[in-house]
């Protein structure tokens, strides 16, 4: 069809504009994950080995830690949201977003977000909540855009004209409520100048709202959004429907009013009420119920479909991410039993968890999605290199695995060591002794997340080859039947 002969269109300006920044942030991300990890077997690194003097806190692991988390959380993943919603949205609507004004705001606004933040936590300036470092100031500016997207978003769910609103739009729209209710509530603060404010809360209320945020950060951000991916892009590239539709609604009602009880698991062992812990333990341990559901309904939908993983690296990358995230979501309710969690707390085996969720998960199944979408958003039928695909596929779980393995062995040595006693009750080790054990494993996560980001270097290549192929052309307006 012509597009000159229709006056009914999507979007795909705003899509590729996001698309192609989650590659760039991604890689902006890891690197700067990267750097701190071999921080820590190198320690010279945090002021860049005195090449700006020996007093230059810019560059130190405490700087630049919220910087990594928020490039790859917010910037990679968030970019990668934006885009596949815009695009999942739309297609399975029949109508072009809401508007298009907005959605190009929202593109905007949230690159100022992350440049904002790329120059301030590296200044110090910070907030010192997780995954909520960002001050007041930029806080406004993510509440203006995230309201622009709700309002493109449930726009264009209202304009729509099929009846039916399938399953991954119940998704993203869940992520983008409970985000804004949780980024509201936790960032209530009262300014003291234009780079301070202080938390509403004080003390034990402040902990427990901050992670009531920072687990459903993890539950709505990182899985209900990119389940609203899973759930569109799996189906789509395997060329078969979802395996079970009725699955898909009871695992979103099951997820989306269980996962908003469960953050108090973080705080175990605090001053946090002894029953708000046990509440949150027994809540997380039923959430396995659901992520497991959402988990076998994407693995059952490439039933008769298995044989194309032998030659299709982008479905090996959305399946491949579909086994992370079950077995996260299996580590994640373990790990929330107080007794395993007085082994788990405060050892890498956190970070080998959290890392399972982010680069086995969410980056596995976003580099899948984008590897589906980019080549449609410039006309083409594939990428570039199918085989750079390929490669990019086994550096990322080569990498992942490294990554985990070596924080899983950390964490469990570091727990034994730290509650090892002597005969008359003394500490068998010092934590000094535990660090120096832990070093073999931190080298190994250097070059598992060296791998990981080598995979990433190979997909902007790869995306920049497809941008300039001959027949490559940017869409910006797509007549609906395309």
């Amino acid at each position: 069809m012509n597009i000159a002969s229709t006056h009914e269109t999507y979007n795909y300006k705003v899509v590729r504009q996001f698309a192609i920044m989650t590659v760039v942030w991604g890689i902006v991300g890891m690197a700067v994950g990267v750097l701190i990890a071999a921080q820590l077997v190198w320690p010279d690194l945090n002021n860049l080995f005195g090449l700006f003097g020996p007093d230059f806190p810019y560059t130190h692991f405490g700087r630049l830690r919220p910087l990594h988390t928020n490039a790859v959380i917010f910037a990679f993943g968030g970019c990668a949201l934006f885009a596949t919603s815009y695009y999942v949205v739309q297609r399975t609507t029949q109508a072009r977003l809401f508007s298009d004004t907005l959605a190009s705001f929202t593109f905007w606004g949230w690159q100022a977000v992350i440049v904002a933040a790329a120059i301030t936590l590296p200044l110090g300036i910070t907030s010192s909540k997780e995954y909520a470092e960002l001050e007041w100031p930029i806080d406004i500016l993510i509440t203006l855009v995230w309201v622009s997207y709700a309002i493109v978003f449930f726009g264009t769910i209202m304009k729509r004209k099929s009846k039916h609103i399938y399953v991954a739009n119940w998704f993203f729209g869940a992520f983008i409520i409970t985000v804004a209710v949780l980024h509201l509530g936790n960032s209530a603060a009262i300014p003291v100048t234009l780079t301070k404010s202080y938390s509403a809360y004080a003390g034990t209320i402040d902990a427990m709202v901050q992670w009531w945020y920072g687990h459903n950060a993890v539950g709505f951000f990182l899985t209900a959004g990119f389940l609203g991916i899973m759930y569109y892009f799996v189906p789509k590239q395997a060329e078969k429907p979802v395996y079970s539709y009725r699955l898909s609604i009871v695992h979103f009602w099951a997820l989306i009013s269980i996962y908003v009880w469960a953050g108090g698991h973080h705080l175990h062992y605090s001053s946090l009420p002894d029953w708000a812990q046990s509440a949150a333990m027994v809540m997380s341990l039923i959430l396995l119920a659901p992520s497991w559901g959402g988990m076998i309904n994407g693995m059952m939908t490439l039933s008769g479909a298995w044989h194309k993983l032998r030659t299709d690296p982008i479905l090996r990358f959305l399946v491949v991410s579909l086994s992370f995230y079950g077995m996260s979501t299996f580590e994640g309710p373990m790990m929330s039993i107080k007794t395993v969690n007085a082994l788990s707390h405060n050892t890498d085996w956190t970070v080998g968890h959290v890392h399972s969720g982010a680069l086995g998960w969410v980056a596995m199944v976003s580099i899948g999605a984008l590897y589906h979408l980019i080549p449609r958003l410039y006309g083409m039928n594939s990428m570039f290199s199918v085989g750079l695909v390929n490669v990019h596929f086994w550096l990322a779980t080569i990498g992942t695995v490294l990554y985990i393995a070596s924080m899983w062995v950390n964490g469990i040595m570091q727990g034994l060591m730290w509650r090892a006693v002597n005969e008359d009750g003394t500490l068998t080790y010092s934590f000094v002794e535990a660090l120096k054990a832990s070093y073999p494993g931190y080298a190994v996560r250097v070059l598992g997340g060296a791998f990981f980001l080598a995979g990433m270097v190979l997909m902007a290549y790869n995306v920049y080859k497809t941008v300039k192929m001959k027949d490559a052309v940017a869409l910006d307006s797509v007549p609906q039947a395309a």
